[in-house]
């Protein structure tokens, strides 16, 4: 076992798990991987016909994730950095749907003057929903509750 893997080790050994996790599934795609920061790297899938590695509102993309994540923390003693998955372009796509939908509710709670309680989400959905709204006079963002239903409420200012 490896003492500690570098960033480009970390990418190689992601790219290889989930090349090979496409191939069991019968999938065709082509697996990248590139440097996203200083301790961060991307591992992408692309290729038609990939929804089953998505799952409903990404859920299997979320499992997909953790266990690339695994399969290169197995591989060193010492922690690894960090390792997000995506397939067919999926997170960009649901962050922009995320933040046109925050953009929306931003708007009809200044209208309204009421707070809004959205939906449980994950961490990443959830920053993203922030994000939009941080920058909106007369509106802010809190989390509220407890995984696995931590959810963002979004309040006039």
């Amino acid at each position: 076992m490896e003492e500690s893997l570098t960033l480009e080790q970390q990418g190689e050994a992601a790219q290889q798990f989930l090349s090979g996790l496409v191939r069991e599934f019968g999938l065709e795609a082509t697996v990248t991987w590139s440097q996203v920061d200083d301790d961060t790297i991307l591992v992408a899938a692309n290729g038609d016909d990939l929804g089953l590695l998505v799952g409903p509102r990404g859920a299997t993309l979320a499992a997909v994730q953790d266990l690339t994540r695994t399969f290169v923390q197995r591989q060193s003693e010492n922690r690894t950095d960090r390792i997000l998955v995506d397939v067919a372009g999926y997170r960009e796509k649901r962050a922009a749907a995320l933040q046109r939908f925050a953009l929306g509710l931003a708007e009809e709670v200044k209208s309204s003057g009421e707070e809004r309680a959205l939906e449980p989400m994950s961490p990443a959905d959830r920053k993203v929903i922030h994000d939009a709204i941080n920058d909106i006079d007369g509106v802010e963002t809190r989390s509220a509750g407890v995984e696995p239903s931590r959810h963002v409420v979004i309040a006039p200012a």
